[in-house]
């Protein structure tokens, strides 16, 4: 019973913590309103995160490490760190300067199967039938849904679509790289010691490149920036984390399926965004294909 209540919680903890992630496009898009660039509320969103993050690696800094931490592996997370949060998301945000909150989502979706991609050319795993099916159905989800926007929405959602396949890639490359460092370091330790490099890595880009006032801005934005930060950043990534460990990577694999459907639903709330009924469908392809995966995974 008490191993049942577990699994029970541990996908509803999911699911809120998908429902959260899923939410930050949607404030991106909202924050955008207000004339804010995407290097600015990336900056606010990072600036609000990381006390947070430093908090939490001090907390857990006393705990021992599950294994043997070389220097090494230290030089790798500083990687990773820039790859996986600075990078992925300096790429989604610029992504949704130019496209629609619910198409970034379904994009970004793919990175599943770019994982398996990328698993095959450096790691030597063979793909078998049922992923390459998954590949197939996935990409021609992505292109059905994407063609139905350039015909609304015009060229800009290449430009955007191309930012956002680069934000899967980088998350995509995180993963695969990153996956042999979180049990060394522990999940915990792991996420807050990969978020403080990456807010140094957007602080460090931010002081170089941009001119803005941070200062100087609309109320709204560094409300919505403190929200992307808190809700959309720091709570779902540690419940997903806590998911995870309650019902297993396949399993939430799983559930994480709602998160496209979770974004046009909000972004249909929020922001008045309409998909059409073919680009529904080539969502609920997408979608598919990755549950395809991931079924395949958890038998």
């Amino acid at each position: 019973m008490q191993s049942k209540n577990k699994f029970i919680s541990g996908i509803l903890i999911g699911i809120l913590g998908i429902v959260l992630f899923s939410s930050k496009a949607v404030m991106v898009k909202l924050a955008y309103q207000y004339q804010v660039d995407a290097l600015t509320l990336l900056l606010l969103r990072m600036l609000f995160s990381f006390p947070f993050y430093v908090a939490i690696a001090l907390i857990y800094s006393r705990k021992q490490n599950p294994q043997v931490v070389v220097k090494s592996d230290y030089y790798w997370l500083l990687v990773f760190g820039v790859v996986g949060y600075y990078l992925a998301s300096y790429f989604d945000f610029v992504g949704l300067v130019y496209i629609k909150a619910s198409l970034e989502r379904i994009i970004l979706f793919l990175y599943p199967t770019i994982i398996i991609v990328f698993n095959r050319l450096f790691f030597k795993k063979p793909i078998n039938p049922t992923q390459a099916l998954a590949i197939f159905l996935t990409y021609i989800g992505i292109v059905i849904t994407f063609w139905g926007e350039v015909v609304i929405s015009g060229n800009d959602t290449y430009i955007g679509g191309l930012f956002i396949l680069l934000c899967a890639i980088a998350y995509a490359s995180y993963i695969v790289g990153s996956g042999w460092l979180i049990p060394k370091f522990g999940v915990v330790k792991f996420t807050s010691y990969v978020m403080i490099v990456s807010c140094f890595a957007v602080f460090v880009h931010f002081g170089l490149f941009s001119k803005v006032d941070i200062f100087n801005l609309h109320w709204e934005v560094y409300l919505l920036g403190f929200l992307i930060a808190i809700f959309a950043t720091v709570i779902p990534s540690f419940l997903v984390s806590e998911s995870i460990n309650r019902i297993n990577s396949s399993n939430f694999a799983v559930i994480a399926g709602f998160g496209p459907i979770s974004t046009i639903i909000l972004a249909g709330i929020f922001l008045n965004e309409v998909l059409t009924l073919l680009q529904l469908f080539g969502a609920l392809v997408v979608i598919f294909g990755i549950l395809l995966v991931s079924l395949k995974k958890k038998n």
